[in-house]
């Protein structure tokens, strides 16, 4: 079990100004379990990640691995990188290009002075977990991206480490390669139960590997929950906006006939301004009246533009003086210009305060 409390950091920048990085940030990530810091560039996820490893100092705030106190600005506590036992795989790898694949993974064996026996046991079964055994003898600036972000994390991971920290791992990786790459991980997180955290700025990476994630912005923690959750039940605009495509719909809280029918989960009353999240694959299309049951909101607007993208289709549909963003299947050729009904379910619509 990882816990960190009330985590706080700051940092001058070039003007001399205090700058508040990471602010009142608390979670715990229990054993075993993959925890995902998500957030826009400078959010604070970064430097979150790195108060956890040691390489950098909080002002204040606790951080604890199973018990183990390893900073606590109130306890005077700060134990050493070197001494947490955490692995650590950086953005860029940071692989030795003067060595080959074996000598990289059994680097951090040897600082540690085991036996050469031992050490060569630790380094072929953690070449075998990543699947580069085969390659243990090549130099490591011939490996593809795919190979050097494996042997980047078989170097972490040959310290058996109690904790895994992962700072954006993939990023440097093309689209498919990213796609398989974050499937393995994924694999051997779950087969070796490690506790992990895992820094990122791509919601699709987030919502595909975690069990959990906090949404991060301007060095808060702005919500903590499942993929699920996140995704489907967004506590704000910020969260709804940055994990995935949605629409937005301006609105005042009522109880009217044939107003858009929506859900809050947190409890917003009557005449209240909010914003209503509608994912696009929730507005439903046709070109015939759908059939509408207690809880739907169904519409008549018009086809304003159309996107073909292979196994969907992007469609903006104007109904009144709002577009909406809708995917359908390509089976559905409605011509741009032409009416055409949709349908949302109202649990599918999230009210979120405005005020």
């Amino acid at each position: 079990m990882l816990r960190v409390g009330s985590l706080f950091t700051e940092y001058a920048n070039e003007r001399g100004e205090a700058v508040k990085a990471v602010q009142d940030v608390s979670f715990e990530v229990p054993e075993g379990k993959l925890f995902t810091l998500l957030g826009p560039s400078g959010c604070g996820k970064t430097t979150t990640l790195r108060s956890i490893a040691g390489l950098e100092k909080p002002r204040s705030g606790v951080i604890e691995v199973s018990g183990r106190v390893v900073y606590s600005s109130e306890k005077r506590i700060f134990v050493a990188p070197n001494k947490r036992n955490f692995g650590m795989v950086f953005q860029s790898y940071a692989i030795w290009p003067h060595m080959n694949v074996f000598q990289n993974v059994a680097f951090p064996l040897e600082v540690r002075r085991l036996a050469k026996k031992d050490i060569r046991e630790k380094v072929m079964r953690v070449l075998e977990t990543v699947a580069l055994a085969e390659l243990v003898d090549r130099d490591a600036t011939k490996l593809s991206g795919g190979q050097q972000q494996r042997l980047a994390l078989a170097r972490a991971l040959v310290m058996e480490p109690q904790l895994l920290l992962l700072d954006e791992p993939l990023s440097n990786l093309d689209a498919k390669l990213r796609d398989r790459m974050r499937s393995e991980l994924k694999r051997l997180q779950r087969e070796l139960n490690l506790t992990t955290v895992y820094v990122t700025h791509d919601q699709s990476e987030a919502l595909a590997l975690s069990h959990e994630i906090a949404v991060m912005n301007e060095g808060r923690v702005v919500q903590v929950g499942t993929p699920r959750q996140i995704y489907e039940q967004p506590h704000d605009k910020f969260v709804a906006d940055f994990v995935g495509t949605t629409n937005f719909i301006d609105g005042v809280v009522s109880s009217g006939i044939g107003e858009l029918k929506a859900h809050a989960s947190n409890g917003i009353g009557k005449n209240a301004r909010v914003t209503v999240s509608v994912r696009p694959e929730d507005v439903e299309l046709s070109e015939t009246p759908l059939p509408v049951a207690d809880g739907d909101n169904a519409y008549k607007g018009t086809v304003s533009a159309k996107d073909f993208l292979g196994d969907y289709l992007d469609f903006r549909v104007k109904v009144g003086e709002i577009e909406l963003l809708a995917k359908a299947h390509p089976s559905l050729r409605t011509p741009t210009g032409d009416p055409i009904y949709l349908r949302m379910r109202a649990e599918k619509c999230v009210a979120i305060s405005s005020q």
